[in-house]
């Protein structure tokens, strides 16, 4: 699970280096895996130095047993408390082949079908159109190929839970045609997450302790920060600031609720060890069949392929081949099938992977956004050296890479604000641009008066709004939330009734939330009665079955009236056609329609 507005960054050498042994690591290890591993010590040293590493854990799995348990740097780099392979920390992404396993224990008990339409076992499910709803299947859905793109801003620091994003997965329309493009998708997984419940009758989160991470023995793993930081050795999320070496503390990020089946899991070395010692061993774990076998492989199964970006655009050749399973991709590394994963959330990234035909797995977690890239590097480095392969220099290519990188993005903020347009003004007055602004998928953008400025709040997102040009607003480039540019429009009557911004993949308007009270039925009461036009014909105004009022004509139809203003109304099919009750002592006397070829007044009888 990714979201994060910092960019891979520049580092110094600094003397951070501290190296934890864990106890299992050296019971375990053997001569011939601790002659492979030769150098790697020293390596370790060095990337931490290159990369400005706050802290990081390998974990290093052989047929059934971690052989390799270390810690490098420190768990909180502020109090300078040492990384060791019990630290927890969040494992993000890698939470999502629990989702897949447990859709497939699901699968396997027969409550579901993987490869048949969901909406079959889970009504309740919607997407955006009937297409969409005859075909998607719940592999769909966990191999990210259902054509919907990311969409993380609907999540991302917002309080929506499971159910209420698995509600707004109707209004995310198709990119693509289904199955033809691998497109990632978290909203799509906790969509999973809650079908899973309504299958199994209970949450997400009780499925997976009761049936994974119970008999696995993971007693170190949680589902909240909250709970997290409750462990003996919780890590301490810190970074590098995008436009130096200063390493500093960044807050959790603690929303993950909504999207916990994507990415809430908090973790370690130790415990995730297990978990991949099941995944190398078709299920098992010290003589116990945990997950069913077929389950398993179910995961691994190729699901769509991915192009070879890395050999068409660098010419790198050592990983080809990609393709996405359920919960992780398979590629060819070097010769050699390989099953993978990578996790990041602010602060923390993670890798979980295994070269399955070799009984050898990697479990990499970093602390540090500049650093994210290492859960590759390190891994990749560990597989070469337990193979007795030559060393690719990834050190090296990804480091190159992330301080262009950083270079070209603090000399791009530079230049920001180059395209405005001088001595422009508003075309409303301040106050007209305060308001609620909705989106039925995102939520509610609320604009508001600070004291010099208007204020933007989104989920929990909070950043004065200053005048760039004409009705374009702009926030300041957090380092950690980034830059927020809101485009006001009006609508025919020329008021301020949408804002629009650039989220994700595309544009996102925001309508003008219309106050509730303005819907109440006591308000709509009052307008209902009949009404007679110029000419001497009749109409009714009404309240529907559903609540909404409506002008009725003789021929049966309805001309639905939508809440707009106090006593005005608007209606779906034309934005410049408005309805107005007119009172008169406290009583409807008239309703008044304006569109642009005049005004006509109806009586009421």
């Amino acid at each position: 699970m990714t979201r994060l507005n910092t960019s891979r960054r520049h580092l110094c050498a600094s003397s951070l280096l501290l190296v934890t042994l864990a106890p299992i690591a050296t019971a375990q290890q053997s001569p011939d895996i601790a002659s492979r591993l030769q150098g790697f010590d020293s390596y370790m040293t060095q990337v931490m130095n290159d990369w400005n590493v706050p802290g990081l854990g390998v974990g290093i799995v052989v047929k059934d047993k971690l052989v390799w348990a270390k810690g490098y740097g420190y768990r909180d780099y502020g109090k300078k408390i040492p990384y060791t392979p019990t630290t927890t920390q969040p494992i993000a992404s890698n939470t999502k082949l629990f989702t897949s396993v447990a859709a497939g224990m699901l699968a396997d008990e027969g409550k579901v079908d993987l490869d048949k339409p969901i909406r079959q076992y889970v009504p309740s499910i919607q997407f955006y159109n009937d297409d969409l709803n005859r075909t998607v299947t719940l592999r769909d859905m966990l191999s990210h190929r259902t054509g919907i793109t990311r969409h993380d801003g609907i999540w991302y620091k917002s309080d929506f839970t499971q159910k209420d994003l698995f509600e707004r997965l109707k209004y995310l329309e198709p990119t693509e045609a289904p199955r033809s493009v691998f497109l990632y998708n978290n909203m799509m997984y906790s969509g999973a997450g809650y079908a899973i419940e309504l299958l199994s009758g209970r949450p997400w989160e009780t499925f997976v302790r009761e049936r994974i991470l119970n008999p696995l023995g993971m007693t170190s793993t949680t589902f909240t920060i909250a709970d997290m930081v409750k462990q003996r050795e919780p890590g301490v999320p810190y970074t590098e600031r995008r436009d130096n070496t200063e390493i500093y503390r960044i807050p959790y990020y603690s929303d993950a609720i909504g999207v916990a089946p994507a990415g809430a899991i908090n973790s370690s070395i130790v415990d995730m060890s297990k978990w991949l010692i099941a995944l190398m061993n078709d299920g098992r774990l010290e003589g116990k069949q945990v997950i069913p076998r077929n389950v398993v492989r179910q995961t691994l199964a190729p699901s769509i392929a991915l192009p070879n970006t890395g050999l068409e655009v660098r010419g790198w050749g050592e990983l080809i081949n990609s393709a996405y399973g359920m919960g992780r991709w398979t590629a060819a590394y070097r010769g050699h099938l390989l099953a993978y994963h990578g996790g990041d959330l602010p602060g923390f990234h993670s890798q979980v992977s295994t070269m399955p035909y070799d009984s050898i797995g990697v479990i990499v977690f970093v602390i540090g956004n500049q650093a994210a890239p290492l859960y590759n590097v390190i891994s990749y480095n560990v597989y070469e050296r337990l193979l007795r392969m030559s060393l690719t220099p990834w050190s090296e290519r990804q480091n190159t890479i992330r301080l262009k990188n950083k270079a070209a993005s603090t000399q791009s903020r530079k230049k920001s604000g180059g395209g405005r347009v001088a001595g422009t003004r508003p075309s409303h007055p301040i106050d007209d641009y305060v308001g609620e602004f909705e989106n039925p998928a995102y939520g509610v953008l609320n604009i508001t008066r600070g004291d010099t400025s208007l204020m933007f709040d989104f989920h929990k997102i909070r950043m004065p709004l200053s005048h760039f040009h004409y009705d374009r607003f702009d926030t300041p480039d957090d380092e950690e939330d980034g830059k927020y540019s809101v485009n006001f429009l009006t609508n025919p009557q020329g008021e301020i009734d949408r804002a629009e911004m650039s989220l994700d993949e595309a544009a996102i308007a925001f309508t003008r939330r219309v106050p509730a009270a303005l819907s109440s039925a006591a308000i709509l009461r009052q307008y209902l009665g009949t009404y007679i036009t110029p000419s001497g014909g009749k109409f009714d105004v009404v309240l529907r079955p559903d609540g909404t009022l409506a002008i009725q004509y003789a021929s049966g139809t309805f001309q639905n009236l939508i809440p707009w203003q106090p006593r005005r109304f608007r209606i779906k099919e034309f934005a410049d056609v408005t309805f107005e009750f007119i009172t008169e002592n406290g009583k409807v006397i008239a309703l008044k329609q304006t569109d642009p070829s005049g005004e006509f007044t109806f009586t009421r009888r």
